[in-house]
């Protein structure tokens, strides 16, 4: 999933390399991945009115679903 997450956000923002992801376990297959980038970038992230990360998180929740697992994902 971070793999998944970094590609997507990599893609997104200007500053690429700047994108950290950390993975939290918060149960058996429950996960909190926090999402660190550039301070330009993370209205980027955000979208308009939340939609870009909106979208982030429904396409992630997918892919947990496949997994038998639960995510949060959040930016800091």
């Amino acid at each position: 999933m971070i793999d998944f997450l970094t590609f997507l956000i990599g893609k997104i923002v200007d500053h690429p390399d700047d994108v950290a992801i950390s993975e939290t376990t918060l149960g058996d297959h429950s996960f909190q991945y926090t999402i660190k980038a550039h301070t330009d970038d993370v209205g980027k992230i955000i979208g308009r009115e939340g939609k870009i990360i909106h979208a982030i998180r429904n396409v992630a929740k997918i892919l947990a679903v496949k997994e038998n697992a639960q995510i949060r994902i959040e930016i800091a």
